[in-house]
C-alpha cells in the first residue's frame, strides 16, 4: 500500500465526495477518520471499506462548534499519533432563493459550516502538523466552481466558497516554514445526491432551466488521492476537475 501509516482525516464523510475520498484513502492505505455530524451515514462508509486497506475510525463531530472541533482532532492524536492529510469537505448548500429573500439566519449558517467550520478544522490539523515529527501535512480544502463563478440565487454560498480560496492561500503561505501544504479542489457536478437537481435542471444565467452533466465521483476521488499523495515538497495549489460539458467558462 503506497501510503500504509499515514493518517487522513475527512469532514464530511457520511456521504458524496467525503464518503467517495475516505475509501479511496482507505483503499491506498490510509488510515482514515470519518467526520461528519450523523453517526449512521459514517458507519456505512467505514462498512463500504477494503478489507485489505487502512483503519477506519468513525468519530461524529459538528464542525462549526468549536469543541467539537477540539474534540475531534485530539482524539485522532490520541488514536493516531499524527496527522498526514485532512480533507476538509463538510459544507452546506443553502436554500436557491432571491438574494432579496435570503433571510440572517440562512446567511449565517451557511457561514458557519462552510468558512468558520473549514477554519477551525484547519487550524487544528495546522497545529498538530506543526507539532508531530516527522513535522508537517497537507490540508486540502474542498472549494467549488463556485470558488470562480456564481450560480444564480447562490450569494451565500458563492461568498464562502470565495473565502475558501482566500484561506487556502493564507494556510499554504503560514504552512511553508512548517512543511504544510495547501490546496484547494474546485469540483463541478460530480454525481451525488447534492447534485441530483442538476441532471433534472438547474436554473441557469439566462433565466432557464437546463440539465447539466454530472461525472463520476470517482473522479473526484482520484483527482484528491493524487493530491495527497505528492511529497511535502509539490503541491497543486489549485485544482479545478469538472464534467467537461458543464457550464463554466462563459456561464454568464
Amino acid at each position: 500500500m503506497a501510503a500504509k501509516g499515514k493518517i487522513a482525516l475527512v469532514t464530511g464523510a457520511g456521504s458524496g465526495i467525503g464518503r467517495a475520498v475516505a475509501l479511496a484513502f482507505q483503499a491506498n492505505g490510509y488510515d482514515v477518520v470519518l467526520a461528519g455530524r450523523r453517526a449512521e451515514p459514517l458507519e456505512e462508509t467505514a462498512t463500504a471499506a477494503a478489507s485489505d486497506g487502512g483503519r477506519m475510525l468513525v468519530y461524529p463531530a459538528d464542525i462549526g462548534d468549536p469543541a467539537s472541533v477540539a474534540a475531534l482532532f485530539n482524539t485522532t492524536l490520541q488514536q493516531f499519533g499524527r496527522l498526514d492529510v485532512l480533507f476538509n469537505n463538510a459544507g452546506i448548500w443553502p436554500p436557491s432563493i432571491p438574494l432579496e429573500d435570503l433571510t440572517v439566519e440562512q446567511w449565517q449558517e451557511t457561514v458557519a459550516v462552510n468558512v468558520t467550520g473549514t477554519f477551525l478544522c484547519a487550524q487544528a490539523a495546522f497545529r498538530i502538523m506543526k507539532a508531530q515529527a516527522p513535522r508537517g501535512g497537507r490540508i486540502i480544502n474542498n472549494g467549488s466552481i463556485s470558488a470562480q463563478s456564481p450560480r444564480p440565487h447562490s450569494a451565500p454560498y458563492t461568498t464562502t466558497k470565495h473565502a475558501i480560496t482566500g484561506l487556502t492561500k493564507s494556510i499554504a503561505l503560514d504552512g511553508r516554514a512548517y512543511d504544510i501544504a495547501c490546496s484547494q479542489i474546485d469540483i463541478g457536478n460530480a454525481a451525488t445526491d447534492m447534485t441530483e437537481t442538476m441532471a433534472a435542471g438547474i436554473l441557469q444565467a439566462d433565466g432557464t432551466l437546463r440539465a447539466e452533466p454530472r461525472m463520476d465521483v470517482r473522479h473526484v476521488a482520484d483527482a484528491v488521492l493524487y493530491m495527497a499523495n505528492l511529497p511535502l515538497s509539490a503541491n497543486v495549489p489549485f485544482m479545478t476537475i469538472m464534467a467537461t460539458n458543464m457550464p463554466l467558462v462563459g456561464r454568464g
